[in-house]
């Protein structure tokens, strides 16, 4: 049984690196949606829907926070910028997180849902 414990606890921790898909749909014209990308020791980049932002994230048992560098500068249509825009308000406002199934679920006033990528 100790075995089986250490199997399920490891699949509850968060992950050390890895990367996550957001659960969205494209916006129209693209196939891209965000990622969060997780490296070692917390650090972390986030490809948003127009640019990436570099991160550093900070776990503490179920709590998290998230710091956020500064958004590349790329210029793209005003929707995407404003989807940029509501994330990156959405990321700063995350306090706790959870693994449910193949998910990494990051809660603050809203929730984002975050995929493991199969590849």
């Amino acid at each position: 049984l100790a075995g089986v414990s250490a199997g399920i606890a490891a699949d509850r921790s968060f992950p050390d690196d890895g990367t996550l898909l957001l659960e969205a749909k494209p916006m129209k014209g693209s196939k891209r949606v965000p990622i969060l990308q997780i490296e070692s020791k917390g650090a972390a980049s986030i490809d948003l829907w127009c640019n990436s932002v570099p991160a550093q994230l900070v776990v503490a048992d179920a709590t998290i926070t998230i710091i956020l560098g500064s958004p590349t500068g790329k210029q793209c249509d005003p929707d995407r910028m404003q989807a940029d825009e509501d994330l990156l308000a959405a990321l700063q406002q995350v306090v706790s997180w959870r693994r449910q199934d193949d998910l990494l679920v990051l809660q603050g006033e809203r929730s984002l849902r975050f995929h493991f990528s199969s590849n």
